[in-house]
């Protein structure tokens, strides 16, 4: 047997009897860390350090042995130093996730939204584009494919987007491009002639900048839509 203690937040994932407290671990031959911490509810992605008798050790270190007390601390846990790890740039969010995947294409980041087919699809797409994969599916996350992801405890889309702000550390009020809502695309400056024909009488009478998506070919301009969605974002700060 060995003993593995999960601390802080990696508790929520345990069964109520396992929190807060060691809990005994007879290893399978072979099985890698990864593999005894996923047994008990914890998926990878939310690890952050793990000790082995007091040593960092991988995920994929294996075989555990008898006797080896293991410590399993969450993403960001300052307990050692440990390198900065650069905020993520890519995402992906799966099914029930649209509303945040569009404020966070609003703040800039290239983010897809993965509402239909398969996890193992989302997996392979995630790692194939290193992208963070966004859920509040425990399983999806432990996909063997996927390498990056951020468990969402909250369920209101801003709150949502707070977390994943602070879990990952996310700069919400830097200057980036807005990508549009329904695609993804980095929005283009345009014309205010070249779409003026496309645009209501009061908005064209209202406003002289204009951005454009190169994919869906929708227009945007900074109007009231575009003004709750930033007075939401400056919000989070």
């Amino acid at each position: 047997m060995c003993e593995i203690r999960f601390y802080a937040e990696l508790n929520d994932f345990l069964a109520p009897r396992r929190r807060g407290r060691s809990t005994r671990h007879l290893p399978a031959p072979h099985e890698s860390l990864k593999h005894a911490i996923e047994s008990l509810g914890v998926p990878h992605t939310e690890v952050g350090l793990v000790l082995v008798d007091g040593e960092p050790a991988s995920l994929d270190r294996r075989p555990l042995r008898e006797g080896e007390r293991i410590a399993v601390y969450p993403r960001w846990q300052s307990i050692a130093p440990l390198p900065q790890q650069p905020a993520p740039s890519a995402f992906i969010a799966d099914a029930h996730l649209g509303r945040l995947a569009r404020y966070l294409r609003f703040a800039g980041f290239d983010t897809l939204y993965h509402d239909s087919g398969s996890d193992a699809e989302l997996a392979a797409e995630a790692a194939a584009e290193h992208r963070t994969v966004l859920t509040r599916d425990r399983d999806l996350l432990m996909h063997r494919d996927i390498r990056h992801g951020c468990y969402l405890r909250a369920v209101e889309p801003l709150a949502q987007l707070r977390e994943v702000a602070t879990t990952l550390r996310l700069d919400l009020q830097a200057s980036r491009t807005s990508r549009c809502l329904l695609c993804n695309q980095p929005l283009q400056p345009v014309a205010k002639d070249e779409v003026a024909h496309r645009l209501p009488p009061r908005t064209l009478a209202e406003f002289n900048d204009f951005w454009r998506c190169a994919a869906c070919d929708r227009v945007y301009w900074r109007g009231s839509h575009w003004g709750r969605m930033r007075q939401a974002l400056q919000g989070l700060a």
